[in-house]
């Protein structure tokens, strides 16, 4: 007899055969009771939840009131950023403004002055106060004038108009004229000199 014949051969009465047993003692292996050891914690009535629940929603409110403030006080400096950001766009020139006026007003004279004019030296000498002034005023705000003439032709400051022969030929590719100075404030270059180079 096989080995698959022999374990379906077992009769009801032979104490190893009990595959479909259904009594009262074919349950007494089965975790159902509720007492028995491992489910007894299914019944009992879980305690101090409502506390734990409760501070949770205590901890979740104030999380939610500061991010809330948070949000409020962000939006505020992003408004009040914004609102100094336009203001300061709107004055950003009124220093260098308000200095100049000083120069504006000695305008103002010495165009009184020339048209009563006699002396033209005078005219001249008062004219060129003015020009000084202008020049000391922006000098003094950072202004520099670029240096061009005489000096190798630099893309990096130099916008060449034309090219011009040259006798010298130790004036080739050097700047021969300035059409347009070029200038820098604070040490950067904020124009560009329009210059005449020698070929």
């Amino acid at each position: 007899m096989d080995m698959n014949t022999a374990d379906t051969n077992y009769s009801a009465g032979d104490p190893a055969f009990n595959p479909g047993e259904t009594g009262p003692d074919a349950m007494e292996d089965m975790n159902t009771d509720e007492n028995l050891a491992g489910t007894t914690h299914l019944n009992d009535r879980m305690t101090g939840d409502d506390d734990e629940l409760d501070k949770l929603k205590e901890e979740l409110q104030a999380q939610k009131e500061k991010y809330l403030r948070l949000f409020a006080e962000f939006d505020n400096f992003r408004k009040r950023s914004a609102r100094e950001g336009l203001e300061l766009r709107q004055t950003a020139g009124k220093e260098v403004i308000v200095s100049l006026l000083d120069v504006l007003d000695d305008c103002d004279r010495a165009e009184r002055q020339l048209q009563n004019a006699e002396n033209i030296d005078q005219v001249k000498e008062g004219i060129q106060l003015v020009f000084s002034k202008l020049r000391s005023i922006l000098q003094g705000r950072g202004l520099k004038a670029m240096v061009s003439i005489h000096t190798d032709f630099d893309v990096e400051k130099h916008e060449a108009i034309t090219e011009i022969p040259v006798p010298d030929p130790s004036l080739k590719g050097k700047v021969i004229d300035e059409v347009q100075k070029g200038y820098y404030l604070n040490d950067k270059i904020i124009r560009f000199a329009k210059v005449v180079v020698g070929k």
